[in-house]
């Protein structure tokens, strides 16, 4: 397998997916972390701008293998697309974006509540190693073999389609499943986007500074930094409900009796922390938000 070859020589290659949700949230964050580019239309090329990198637009289920096998040097795809390809590579950073499970599930009508149920019987699944895996257990405690049947999209028709009697398939809100009459018996696993390298690209001082950049933004994401004063005595109190990353930004005023303190805390904590603050005695409390951060 090889990547597109039209990268300047010299150039980091960095995969990402080229369509769906999964593209919009990586685009979203490779322009707050400060990696520019244009995308001619109907090209899966693309060099950055003022960065010595050329984004490469695959499938999400072809970036774990050319990552793998070294053909680009970065990539950004699904925690169970490295499982599914079976490919080395290093794992440098989990993006909490993309979050789904993928899921054994059958028809509702069926009432299947234990998995071991399914054990022998016909699975469809575009996940078929992972599929196999588990279902490798079960089969050789119960004697049995499932019969694992590959299908590449539209997974949950399986079923009603007399295909399989179950299927393998993520789940993020539980919408398509439903509507296809099925529901979950068994969780294999949780899985989320996330940021993988080749462990022999020669490009070791970029790749850092890249995950640098995108681990600084997907803070800004979760973080916002609030800040107000505090008297000297109370201050310990307060500190108590905003200790920060690390810990908190401390000031003394010309007054000498108060501080200003600044921290950084989780944006769906924001009300219930400045309740917190208020209620302890803190004043002019202020909550800004981050675009970006490095740690």
């Amino acid at each position: 397998m090889s990547a597109p070859n039209s990268s300047p020589p010299g150039n980091l290659k960095f995969a990402i997916p080229k369509k769906g949700r999964l593209h919009e949230k990586v685009v979203e964050a490779l322009k707050g972390a400060g990696i520019e580019f244009r995308r001619e239309a109907r090209l899966d090329v693309a060099v950055c701008n003022g960065l010595p990198i050329t984004l490469i637009f695959l499938s999400a289920s072809d970036i774990a293998k050319f990552v793998g096998e070294g053909n680009v040097d970065l990539g950004i795809t699904g925690q169970d697309m490295v499982a599914e390809n079976q490919v080395v590579v290093n794992s440098i950073l989990d993006l909490g974006f993309g979050k789904c499970r993928l899921s054994v599930q059958a028809p509702v009508a069926d009432k299947i509540e234990d998995v071991t149920a399914l054990a022998g019987k016909r699975i469809a699944t575009s996940f078929p190693n992972l599929t196999k895996k588990f279902f490798d257990e079960y089969d050789e405690k119960l004697g049995v073999s499932t019969s694992i049947q590959y299908i590449s999209g539209s997974v949950e028709a399986a079923c009603g389609l007399g295909l399989a009697d179950a299927v393998v398939d993520l789940v993020e809100t539980g919408t398509t499943m439903r509507a296809a009459g099925l529901e979950v018996v068994h969780d294999i696993l949780s899985t989320q986007a996330t940021l993988i390298s080749n462990p022999n690209s020669e490009h070791k001082d970029l790749v850092t500074k890249i995950q640098r950049r995108i681990e600084g933004y997907i803070t800004a994401t979760k973080y916002v930094m609030v800040m107000y004063n505090i008297s000297n005595e109370l201050m310990q109190d307060a500190i108590k409900i905003t200790p920060g990353k690390k810990s908190p930004t401390i000031t003394s005023l010309e007054c000498g009796t108060t501080k200003a303190v600044s921290a950084l805390i989780l944006k769906k904590e924001v009300s219930d922390k400045m309740d917190a603050l208020h209620d302890v005695g803190a004043t002019d409390i202020l909550v800004l938000d981050l675009k970006n951060s490095r740690m």
